[in-house]
């Protein structure tokens, strides 16, 4: 008896219209920014089928391996861990490689661009050097003093969950780069660089907080901040990032920490 077997054709086929049964037609509506062609920014639409359960991320491959090579963006783990994929969308800082094309209305033009507050370099890529500069500045490292220890420097769970919240930051700058201080004023520390040196002034095995203190209570500092509540609401890793700027606002009047 036979073995009854599909034509490897028609097979391949009906995978085929399957698979495009669930594609969409989504346009993206991209801010484009070349310095060497012209001085002034513009939007451009591309038209694309995609699986609406793809990621923005995908959607940019896609335009920029088929549509436009010259489209230029940054990205990295693709997994929302690396942060190097934070812009625009919708009018709302998020990463790109966390942004389900679904979940953003797909029916109408999604729009794309460059976040605010630093130097667009070229399309969605912009100068970080301010951003990571600020976060130097707070010294986001541990600092002891005495003889080197010979063994870990313990810590008890409690003391730990102190600043857990905010060990979870990937500098990916969507806070920082979303507070209205930050867009009118690029001195301001942000958002980023205080929630990093929180994590640091609550430690309890660091001995440098005091500095820490001093370098936010200049007038580029935490006093800046208008507590709008942006910067918590861009974090994709949730992190409470006003809470960490009130906490250290107290520490600073308190000098509790």
């Amino acid at each position: 008896m036979s073995t009854p077997t599909l034509d490897k054709d028609s097979a391949a086929a009906d995978a085929a219209e399957t698979g495009a049964s669930h594609l969409i037609t989504v346009t993206f509506r991209i801010r484009r920014f070349n310095p060497e062609i012209s001085e002034d920014a513009s939007w451009e639409d591309f038209q694309l089928q995609i699986d609406p359960k793809e990621r923005v991320l995908d959607a940019l491959h896609k335009i920029k391996w088929e549509l436009d090579g010259s489209l230029t963006f940054r990205r990295s783990c693709a997994h929302g861990i690396c942060g190097s994929d934070a812009m625009r969308i919708n009018g709302r800082n998020r990463l790109a490689c966390k942004t389900l094309i679904k979940d953003i209305n797909p029916e109408k033009p999604i729009t794309v661009e460059a976040i605010k507050g630093l130097t667009v370099l070229k399309d969605l890529v912009v100068d970080m050097e301010p951003f990571f500069q600020a976060y130097r500045d707070v010294m986001p490292f541990l600092i002891t003093t005495g003889n080197e220890p010979t063994r870990e420097r313990r810590q008890s769970a409690e003391d730990r969950e102190r600043f857990d919240d905010t060990t979870k930051c990937i500098l990916c700058a969507a806070c920082t780069s979303s507070c209205p201080v930050f867009w009118n004023d690029g001195q301001y520390f942000g958002p980023a660089a205080i929630v990093n040196a929180h994590r640091f002034i609550f430690d309890s095995r660091d001995e440098g907080g005091e500095q820490r203190l001093e370098i936010l209570n200049d007038k580029d500092g935490v006093w800046r901040c208008r507590t709008t509540f942006n910067c918590t609401d861009a974090c994709p890793r949730g992190i409470e990032v006003t809470k960490a700027i009130q906490e250290v606002k107290r520490a600073l009047i308190t000098r509790r920490f």
